[in-house]
C-alpha cells in the first residue's frame, strides 16, 4: 500500500501533461501512486501510458467533470493514508514530497495539512509566491480562515487523509476557489504547517481555470454567503479586498470596486481597504498605476521572492 496518494486532474492538456507527470515520478522520495484522472479528448492516455510506470493508475472517465469532480474521484480511489494534489500544467520541484513526509510524520496528529511557496511562471518570468503563513502552533484557525487559507495552491499541499474526510471532500459546485474552499472547512479540524520555500512551479497560462475573473467572481460571492455569520467579519472584508484588487488589476474594475467597498464595509477601520476603494473611482488606468507607485515604496526585502 502506497505511503500517499497523488491525484492529477487532467482535461485537453496532452501538450502540457509530461512535464507534469515527469515532475510527480522524479521525487526523492518513492513510496506513492499517481493517480490520473481523463475525462480529455485528445491523446493524453497516449501520453500517460509512454511512461509505464507502476506507480500510475490511470482513471477514464467519458463525461467531461469540473476539476473538483475529477479530483474527488481521484481521493475516492486513494489507497494512501496522505493525499497530494497535482494540475496537469504545473510542475513539483524533486524534494517537494521528501519534505513535506519529514515534517508530517514527526508531526502531532494535529497537523493536517503541510504546504509549501511556489514559483508563479507567466511569459517565461518567474516571479516568488509567498503562500500565508501558518505554523501549527497558530491552532485552529477557522474563525479567520478566508483571510489565513486564500492562495494557498493546491498543488503544494499534502494533507491527512482522515482530516480530509472529516471536513468533506471538494465541493462539486464550485468551477473555481473550490481549493480554498476545501481549506477553509479543513481549517475547523486540523492544524496547518507551511513550509517557507518555493517547491513548486505554477505555471499562468491564458486558459487556465484561475484566469477566469467571472468564476472568481461567482464563486466569491458563493463563499461569502456560505461562510457568512461563521468567520469573523475581518476574514471577511480581506477577503473581499483580496477578490476586488485582483479583478482591479485584470480588467474586471466595475466588479472589483464593488468588493473593495464592500470591504470597506465589512471593516472600516481599515485604511487600506478605503485607499484602494477611493482609488478605483478614478479608473483602472490610475488604479493600475497606484498599485505600481505601491510596490514601488514598499518593495519585497525577501530577495527569494524577487523576480527571478
Amino acid at each position: 500500500m502506497p505511503i500517499v496518494s497523488v491525484i492529477l486532474p487532467t482535461y485537453n492538456r496532452a501538450h502540457l501533461l509530461d512535464r507534469a507527470i515527469r515532475s510527480v515520478l522524479n521525487q526523492t522520495y518513492h513510496d506513492f501512486e499517481l493517480i490520473v484522472v481523463d475525462d480529455s479528448t485528445d491523446n493524453t492516455n497516449e501520453v500517460v501510458r509512454s511512461f509505464n510506470d507502476p506507480r500510475i493508475r490511470y482513471i477514464r472517465k467519458q463525461k467531461k467533470r469540473s476539476a473538483a469532480a475529477a479530483r474527488n474521484i481521484g481521493i475516492r480511489a486513494a489507497k494512501g493514508e496522505y493525499l497530494a494534489f497535482q494540475d496537469s500544467d504545473d510542475e513539483w520541484l524533486p524534494e517537494k514530497l521528501d519534505m513535506q513526509m519529514r515534517i508530517l510524520s514527526n508531526a502531532s496528529k494535529e497537523v493536517g495539512v503541510i504546504y509549501t511557496d511556489m514559483w508563479r511562471i507567466n511569459d517565461g518570468k518567474e516571479t516568488y509566491w509567498h503562500s500565508p503563513l501558518n505554523k501549527p502552533e497558530d491552532g485552529i484557525i477557522y474563525k479567520r480562515a478566508l483571510d489565513r487559507v486564500f492562495c494557498i495552491g493546491i498543488q503544494t499541499a499534502l494533507i491527512r487523509k482522515t482530516c480530509l474526510f472529516k471536513s468533506g471532500l471538494f465541493d462539486e459546485s464550485l468551477h473555481c476557489l473550490e481549493d480554498l474552499d476545501l481549506f477553509v472547512r479543513l481549517s475547523k479540524y486540523c492544524y496547518f504547517h507551511h513550509i517557507n520555500m518555493p517547491l513548486v512551479k505554477y505555471y499562468a497560462t491564458k486558459n487556465s481555470v484561475s484566469s477566469n475573473g467571472e468564476a472568481h467572481i461567482l464563486a466569491s460571492e458563493y463563499l461569502l454567503k456560505k461562510y457568512e455569520g461563521e468567520v469573523d467579519k475581518e476574514a471577511i472584508a480581506a477577503f473581499q479586498f483580496a477578490i476586488g484588487n485582483g479583478l482591479c488589476q485584470v480588467g474586471m474594475l466595475g466588479k472589483g470596486k464593488n468588493l473593495l467597498f464592500s470591504a470597506v464595509r465589512s471593516n472600516p477601520l481599515n485604511v487600506k481597504y478605503l485607499i484602494a476603494a477611493l482609488v478605483s473611482l478614478f479608473g483602472e488606468d490610475v488604479y493600475l498605476c497606484a498599485c505600481k507607485i505601491k510596490r514601488m515604496i514598499y518593495p519585497i526585502d525577501d530577495p527569494k521572492k524577487n523576480t527571478k
